[in-house]
Order: C-alpha cells, then structure tokens, then sequence
C-alpha cells in the first residue's frame, strides 16, 4: 500500500468533506478515522479508485459520528426535563423465584425440590440429602418437575408454606459450611416477614438469626466441628440471638404456633444457658413434644431422644430412641452418644465408628472417628 499516496489525499477528501457542510477540525476526524480503516483493508483489498474509498468512508464515518452526537443530546435534554427520582422501591428477583418456582402445578415436595436447584444453587445430592432420599430419586423427581412446568406460564406464584421450607433447607445446607448461603437465607426471609403477617415466616427468621449466631463457635480454627455443650458460648453473636429472641417472643405471642416457631423455642432455651448444665433440658423435651405433634418427623423424633436422655438420664434416652427408625440420618451417631452416657463405652465406640462411615461431611465424619478413638483408648 503506497502510505504517500494516503497523505496525498487527505487534503483533497477533507476539502470534499468542507464542501458538503462538514466543519473543518471535524472533517478531519472523519477522514483519520477513514485512513486507519484504509490501512487495515487496503493491503487484502486495495480499492480501484483510492480517493472516492476515502471520500465515501470519511462521509459515513462524519454521519455516524453526527447521528451519535444527537442521540447524545437528545438523552440529556430527556434528563433535564424528567422530574427527580422519588424513593425507590426495593425489589428482588430472587424472591421473586422463589415464588414462582413454588407453582400450583406442582406439589409441595417437587416444588421446593426444583426451587433448591434452578433458585437456590443446591445440587441434587445435598437437596437428596435434606429430604432423607438417595440422590437418583430426588434427581428423579426434579426431571418430573421440570417436565411438569415446561411451558407453563409462571404469572401464578407458589404458595408461602412452601417458600419458607425451601428457605429453610437452604439454610441448612449453609449453615452446614456455606456461611454465604445461610446469610443469603436469612436475607430473603426478612424480606419475607417484611410482606407478610405469617407467624411462621416471623418463626423462620427468629430460628434462623439463633442458630446463625452460634457459628464461630461451631468449629475450630483447623475446621473440627464442637458439640454445643463444649461450646465457647463467648463466641455467640448476642445481638443475633437478642433479635431472634424478641421476634419470637412476638411471634409466640399471636398463639398460631407452627414447627418454625417451636424450633426457634428449642433454640432460644440453648441459648438462653449461660453454660451446658444451666440447660432447661425438661421444656426443651416438651417443645419437642410440640414439634412431634406438629410434623411427626423422624428427625424431630431422634433429637427428642437426645433431649429426653439430658432432662430424665440416659435410660430413659434409650428407651425414646426405641420408637425411632433406625435409618434416620445420624441415628447411629445419637445411639453412641446415649450409649456413652449409659456407660457401655465399648459399644459406643463401635457405634461411633459405624456412624462415621454414614457420616454426610468431612468434618462430622471426623468428629465420629475421634469420638471412637477416645473411647478406644480409655474402654
């Protein structure tokens, strides 16, 4: 490509350029940018007539450049005449998901199932593993669900029942390991409690701010999980468990008693301890007694066990662990510990250890194993 030739011709396009109307100082933009476009094309594809290429590229270089320049203007004078913002409302789509994945089209179960996957980020095997299922069936289900709302029209959202639930396994799962994921949890059902009157919703959110507030002392600087009666209750966040407290204590107060609010009552007595012996073990079981009542989870029927074992000794623990299925989650790993209390140590360190090999996580599975190992050692 003959660069000479290329300067030759700026004067004789910017002049053409003038000609037509074109100010100087921006006809001569238009034509450099004309020249940097010649030499990336000039070379593979030089032109028959090199100063009519120059004069039609700078003139549509100089009307973009004009068109540009009045779209700009025309924005802010848009700006000067709008009147100034108001408050503004604040919105989430998140939550908004959350609803509409809640769809009347599915059931409650296949709805949170597909909500904790496409909203909440979980993957098949942890929403597999709150709902006490094998991975291939909740994947499974999850595949029917999504079948169920293709091409649905999402404009009728899910019912509140099953957004809290989703909201609560989503809180589990964080409180689990994925701080960010809790926090985000508790961030959505204040949002929640802030549109509703739900007592349950108010329950939700006071259960979690008192179980969030004892995570720093949950686990070691080296990530070994602390039972919470070796707690350092030093660590708790007062000030969550103080706002979880006052919003239970309203939300009992409207005697619409539901499973979240008496979870949250459990949590509030723990915290309420100022050590592990201070503990009011007797109204912790009757709270459970709600909670059975209330839902008739095995869950909640194994935990009772634990409760009963404190508050009338480890026989009577023992016999509140018959009535429960043995293949509840962590059901070994309750059996050890009453075991231990019973004084059978040598059982409970083989129970222990059959509940390590169950365990769901690295660092419970640790703990499992150094429950065992201690009682070796001392049996």
């Amino acid at each position: 490509m003959n660069e000479s030739l290329l300067r030759a011709l700026i004067p004789a396009v910017t002049g053409v350029l003038v000609r037509r109307g074109v100010d100087f100082a921006t006809a001569e933009d238009a034509v450099q940018d004309a020249l940097v476009q010649a030499l990336a094309s000039w070379p593979a594809n030089p032109p028959a007539d090199p100063k009519g290429w120059l004069i039609t590229v700078a003139w549509r270089k100089f009307l973009d450049a004009s068109r540009s320049e009045k779209s700009r203007q025309a924005r802010e004078a848009r700006i000067e005449t709008e009147p100034p913002p108001g408050p503004a409302q604040e919105t989430d789509d998140t939550l908004r998901l959350y609803f509409l994945c809640a769809h009347p089209s599915l059931t409650p179960a296949s709805a949170v199932a597909l909500t904790l996957r496409a909203v909440g980020g979980l993957t098949t095997r942890q929403i597999a593993k709150a709902y006490l299922v094998p991975e291939s069936t909740m994947a499974q289900r999850i595949s029917r669900a999504k079948r169920t709302v293709a091409g649905v029209r999402f404009d009728e959202s899910g019912d509140l029942a099953t957004v809290l639930r989703v909201l609560y396994l989503v809180f589990n799962e964080g409180y689990g390991g994925e701080v960010d994921l809790a926090e985000e949890a508790i961030r959505l059902a204040r949002q929640v409690t802030s549109m509703t009157a739900d007592a349950e919703a108010s329950g939700l959110l006071a259960l979690m701010l008192l179980h969030h507030a004892r995570r720093a002392a949950r686990t070691t600087a080296g990530g070994a999980l602390v039972p919470l009666a070796e707690q350092d209750r030093s660590k708790w966040d007062t000030s969550l468990i103080a706002e979880g407290v006052t919003i239970l204590q309203a939300t009992l107060a409207r005697d619409r008693l539901g499973e979240y609010q008496a979870q949250a009552a459990i949590a509030a007595l723990h915290a309420d301890a100022r050590t592990a012996a201070e503990t009011d073990w007797p109204q912790i079981v009757g709270w459970y007694d709600e909670l059975v009542r209330l839902t008739d989870s095995p869950v909640v029927r194994l935990n009772r066990a634990v409760a009963v074992g404190e508050a009338d000794g480890p026989q009577a623990g023992l016999a509140a662990l018959d009535g429960v299925d043995p293949s509840v989650p962590r059901y070994r790993a309750v059996q050890a510990y009453v075991q231990e209390r019973v004084g059978d140590r040598r059982l409970a360190a083989r129970l222990y250890a059959d509940a390590a090999r169950s365990a769901t996580n690295v660092a419970e599975r640790d703990h499992l194993l150094r429950q065992a190992a201690r009682l070796n050692v001392t049996a």
